[in-house]
C-alpha cells in the first residue's frame, strides 16, 4: 500500500519506524513546521522528520495541508491511503477523500473511549485498567470513524503518560502494519462506534497539573503520572514557590482527619493529607532545579510538619 503518513513526534515517530520496515512503501511524510528553539532559535529538523530524511522519504511540512498547491503535489505521489498519528491538524474533506483508500488515523485509546486530544493522559487520570490503540477511518467528527481493528494492553497502574505514550506508539506501528495487509488483501471491515459509550480527552492545557489537595490520595497520584512528562504535577510550597511532584504514592497508614495539603510527615518520609486520605511524594523539583528524592528536598526546603501547602489552582 503506497501509503503518506500524517503526524507529529513523539507518537509517530515509532509509527514510522515500523512503517519502513514494512513492506508498504512511504511516499512521504507530512509533518507540522519545525520550531525555532533555544538561546539562538535555531530551527532544527524534528526526531521525526529526521528519521524520515535519513531514509530518503520525502519530508514535507505545509503551514496549511489543504492549501490546493500542497493538494497537487500529494496526489501527485499517488498514493493509495494516508495514515495519520497524531498529526495535530484536523483534515479536511478534500484531504479525507484524496487516496483511494481514504485516511486511517492510529488513535491512542479503545475507541469509542477517549476520543479527543490527550487519551493517554485521560486513561491514567480515570484508573483504566486496560488501554490500546485503534486504527479508525477518518471522518469529519472528531474520532468517531469506524473502527478497522483494536489492540488492547493491560496497565500496571504505575506508568507515566510518557511511558504509556511510548507502549502505544509501539504497538500503534504494529497495528498500522496490519491494517494495511488488510486493506490491500481486501479483508478489512469496519465497525461502527457506539456513540453511548463514548468519552472526550480534551487538548491538554498547562493548568491541568495544578494540584488540587482536597481531592482523593489515588486521584492526584494519578493525576502526578498522567501529567508527565508535561505539564508536571504542581503545587505550592508554604513560602509560595512552586514545586512539580515527579513520584507519589498512597499513604498507607491511619486515617489522618487534617486540613487538605497540610503536611503530615516532614523527615525521613514526605506526607501530606489529602481530602480524602494522605499522599506520600517521593520525588520533588523546585522550579529550576533538578529532581530530588524526598528526603533530600526536604531538607534544602526546611518544610516541617503542620505547614499547609497551597495549589496554584487559586492562583490561576
Amino acid at each position: 500500500m503506497r501509503t503518506v503518513l500524517f503526524g507529529s513526534p513523539p507518537f509517530a515517530t515509532p509509527v514510522l519506524e515500523r512503517l519502513l520496515a514494512s513492506r508498504h512503501p512511504v511516499l512521504a511524510l507530512v509533518t507540522r513546521p519545525d520550531k525555532p528553539k533555544g538561546r539562538g532559535r535555531e530551527v532544527a529538523l524534528s526526531p521525526l522528520a529526521a528519521l524520515a530524511a535519513a531514509r530518503g522519504v520525502l519530508v514535507l511540512q505545509p503551514p496549511n495541508p489543504h492549501e490546493p498547491e500542497f493538494l497537487a503535489r500529494l496526489r501527485a505521489l499517488e498514493p493509495s491511503v494516508l495514515l495519520v498519528a497524531s498529526y495535530g491538524v484536523i483534515l479536511k474533506r478534500e484531504l479525507l477523500e484524496l487516496a483511494p483508500q481514504g485516511a486511517l488515523n492510529v488513535h491512542a485509546s479503545l475507541l469509542p473511549r477517549h476520543r479527543g486530544a490527550s487519551p493517554v493522559q485521560a486513561a491514567i487520570l480515570a484508573g483504566d485498567r486496560e488501554s490500546g490503540v485503534s486504527i479508525q477511518r477518518m471522518a469529519l467528527a472528531l474520532d468517531e470513524g469506524d473502527v478497522l481493528l483494536a489492540k488492547p494492553i493491560a496497565l500496571d497502574g504505575d506508568e507515566t503518560a510518557g511511558e504509556l505514550l511510548e507502549r502505544l506508539a509501539r504497538l500503534g506501528g504494529e497495528a498500522a502494519v496490519e491494517a494495511l495487509a488488510r486493506l490491500e488483501g481486501g479483508t478489512a471491515t469496519f465497525t461502527p462506534q457506539d456513540p453511548r459509550l463514548a468519552s472526550y480527552a480534551r487538548k491538554l492545557e498547562k493548568r491541568a497539573g495544578h494540584v488540587d489537595w482536597t481531592q482523593p490520595a489515588e486521584e492526584i497520584e494519578r493525576l502526578v503520572r498522567a501529567m508527565r512528562p508535561w505539564p508536571g504535577a504542581r503545587f505550592l510550597d508554604p513560602k509560595g514557590r512552586e514545586v512539580e511532584v515527579l513520584r507519589a504514592r498512597t499513604d498507607r497508614g491511619p486515617a489522618r482527619e487534617l486540613e487538605p495539603g497540610t503536611i503530615v510527615e516532614a523527615d525521613a518520609r514526605f506526607v501530606v493529607a489529602t481530602g480524602r486520605g494522605a499522599l506520600e511524594l517521593l520525588e520533588l523539583r523546585a522550579a529550576g532545579r533538578n529532581p530530588l528524592a524526598a528526603a533530600e528536598f526536604l531538607r534544602g526546603a526546611r518544610l516541617e510538619r503542620g505547614a499547609v501547602l497551597g495549589s496554584l489552582r487559586t492562583e490561576a
